[in-house]
């Protein structure tokens, strides 16, 4: 994906806010071994609506820098606590050569074909929304997919089953570390009267011998 961006020269709280009047963003492209921080200013509905695209957040972005491209992440964003307006942006610049630590969204797909759902009545949960994973930008995916047709009532998916990309690994902070990411479980507003009836079960079939011998007496 491609952002225009220009450089910003006047910093500092009145530059910036006159700028966001003049219908414009600040922001900052920092990284590189032999670069730079450099502030820099893009079109705010331009970006606005870039930010809207969830490719945007988890993508390789060109940069267009003073008639040169350079390859960024969006690594920050600010937004007014209530108006839709991009107070500041930052952008990570890449290396082809260097792996970059990322969070990129999961996608699930199969849920209403499973067991748990068209047989046991089960509700498939998405306790996680999104991972985090490190690779070459040039293996960067922008989502990974997650299989949820063969879940059964009570299985958890865990990170370490989501199938990955080659040359994509997961980041996981403590080694044995395997979060659960979705679930398939019978709702309890569900569940409790299905609990009832069993209770009763028993009962009703205790009572039912007395009432025949009252019955013939």
């Amino acid at each position: 994906m491609k952002v225009v961006a220009f450089e910003r020269s006047v910093q500092g709280t009145g530059a910036s806010r006159r700028l966001r009047n003049s219908g414009k963003t600040p922001g900052i492209i920092y990284g590189g071994k032999q670069e730079s921080p450099c502030a820099i200013e893009l079109d705010h509905n331009a970006l606005f609506h870039a930010l809207r695209k969830e490719a945007f957040h988890s993508s390789i972005l060109d940069i267009e820098l003073n008639g040169k491209s350079q390859k960024a992440l969006l690594r920050d964003y600010q937004m007014h606590p209530f108006k839709p307006l991009v107070l500041h942006v930052d952008f990570q610049r890449v290396s082809a050569t260097e792996k970059i630590h990322m969070r990129v969204p999961l996608h699930f797909k199969g849920a209403e074909e499973s067991e748990a759902v068209k047989f046991g009545g089960a509700v498939v949960s998405h306790v996680a929304n999104e991972i985090e994973i490190t690779c070459l930008p040039g293996d960067l995916p922008e989502f990974l997919e997650v299989d949820l047709s063969k879940i059964v009532v009570g299985q958890s998916i865990h990170a370490k089953e989501v199938t990955l990309p080659k040359g994509v690994s997961l980041v996981l902070h403590v080694e044995q570390e395997n979060p659960v990411i979705a679930n398939a479980r019978i709702p309890a507003v569900k569940a409790e009267p299905e609990a009832a009836a069993a209770e009763a079960a028993p009962a009703a079939e205790a009572a039912a011998p007395a009432a025949d011998k009252e019955a013939k007496s």
